[in-house]
């Protein structure tokens, strides 16, 4: 038997991911400067590990940095629990709707404050990165 394949995307480039690392780090710095939490979610901290912005680099060559907020468990687990069983979407349980507002508010204030910083941001692809904000780079 032999193994299976999987046609996994291109990574990009060793110095490439080393500037969205560098990228990803000033992130956190000025989201923590104007007093949120935030954190570098993929250095082992996790997406579960506390309300705040999760900061991450994606390293598949058209990857880079994202940045997404993360609620407390109190709030979360019952919105997911509930979202996995099926719901109305016209008419989703408070819950579900509270989180989701919760997302696309701070959606739009983590673009706002790292704009203000002078990052270039974006909204991605909303089907593969959710409610996360794209960070280009700075603006020159």
């Amino acid at each position: 038997m032999s193994d299976p394949e999987f046609d996994l995307p291109p990574r990009a480039a060793p110095e490439v991911i080393a500037e969205w690392n560098d990228l990803a780090d000033r992130v956190c710095r000025e989201l923590v400067l104007a007093g949120l939490p935030a954190r570098r979610g993929d250095l082992g901290d996790g997406p579960q590990a506390g309300p705040g912005a999760e900061v991450h680099v994606d390293p598949v060559a058209d990857g880079g940095v994202y940045v997404d907020w993360e609620t407390d468990a109190e709030l979360r687990i019952p919105a997911l629990e509930l979202f996995a069983k099926g719901i109305d979407y016209d008419d989703p349980p408070s819950v579900v709707r509270h989180h989701r507002n919760v997302h696309a508010f701070m959606r739009d204030a983590l673009t706002g404050i790292l704009a203000s910083a002078g990052f270039q941001v974006e909204e991605p692809d909303p089907h593969t990165h959710g409610t996360a904000v794209y960070v280009r780079g700075r603006r020159t």
